[in-house]
């Protein structure tokens, strides 16, 4: 047992791993092609990974039916899952394209601390640790913003991906809804990326004008965050967490944004001043503190 959780330990730092670099493949992906083109790409490849894991889980489990009522379930999560991550992704991939790789990957992790905030609207308790680490988060976010040490402006970048951070907390809330009513958290997953490609799909034609030529100079980094992040990421996710401990399983992912932020300065080139790295240090404090507060199993 101590062995499986220790595997699990470690591919959920992979995971963290993978999904912290992968806001660099995002920032290299602007310079090519628009969120929406994007988003599109990433979806459909996250989707088609996701296929043969289904396949193999239907094998296993000797069939690919399940309940009426579950089978219902899941593509009603899928759908309102893929309407909600479109919008967080495109907020993320639109601040991405405004900030650094490093920032983004800081202030996208107030998540953590905002979902069970958002809780309150559900009427659920929020403890009191909580809000003392929404004050650090929201000092955190102050001195990441803080323009030239002078006065307090948030860029448009910051709060783009700040408006994401408050969009991927209702995206977990609506997992947290469905999953407990029995949907398959693979296939939900499977179809939240499909409708999520569906409408950037959409979007992308609207809104910006495709182009083979610069979609395959953003290869690299469209297959790295589909397959990798998206696809493999999530799949490791769900294999890992059945063996390690809730909390330690939250710990160790809040890592991605200190991966994030490493990421960025060893691919590319990015510094942070001592104010902004003060700024990631109360955040990831908020993080981790934040998921100490709620006790695993604890209903948010």
């Amino acid at each position: 047992m101590k062995k499986k959780k220790l595997i699990s330990e470690l591919l959920l730092l992979l995971v963290a791993v993978i999904w912290g670099s992968a806001f660099v493949a995002q920032s290299k992906g602007t310079e090519y092609i628009g969120p929406f083109t994007y988003n599109f790409c990433r979806s459909v490849i996250g989707a088609a990974v996701l296929l043969p894991v289904i396949a193999v889980i239907n094998l296993k489990r000797g069939t690919c039916h399940g309940s009426k009522s579950a089978r219902r379930t899941t593509m009603a999560g899928g759908l309102w899952c893929g309407v909600v991550l479109c919008a967080a992704s495109a907020f993320q991939q639109f601040g991405i394209g405004m900030t650094t790789a490093g920032k983004a990957g800081f202030i996208t992790a107030l998540y953590i601390v905002i979902v069970p905030v958002l809780g309150l609207l559900l009427h659920k308790r929020v403890p009191k640790l909580i809000w003392v680490c929404a004050a650090a988060a929201a000092g955190g976010f102050f001195l990441l913003c803080m323009k030239n040490g002078e006065s307090f402006s948030v860029g448009s970048g910051e709060l783009t991906v700040l408006c994401c951070a408050v969009l991927f907390s209702v995206h977990i809330m609506v997992i947290d809804h469905f999953a407990a009513r029995g949907a398959d958290g693979v296939k939900m997953s499977c179809i939240q990326f499909a409708v999520t490609a569906a409408l950037s799909g959409i979007l992308m034609l609207i809104f910006e004008s495709p182009d083979i030529g610069m979609i395959k100079q953003a290869g690299g980094s469209v297959l790295y965050a589909g397959a990798l992040s998206s696809g493999v990421g999530y799949t490791l996710q769900i294999i890992a967490q059945k063996h390690a401990d809730p909390t330690a399983a939250t710990l160790i992912m809040s890592l991605e944004s200190v991966f994030a932020a490493l990421s960025g300065w060893l691919i590319l080139g990015e510094t942070m001043s001592a104010r902004e790295l003060a700024g990631c240090g109360l955040v990831f404090a908020a993080v981790i503190a934040a998921q100490l507060a709620v006790p695993a199993g604890d209903d948010r």
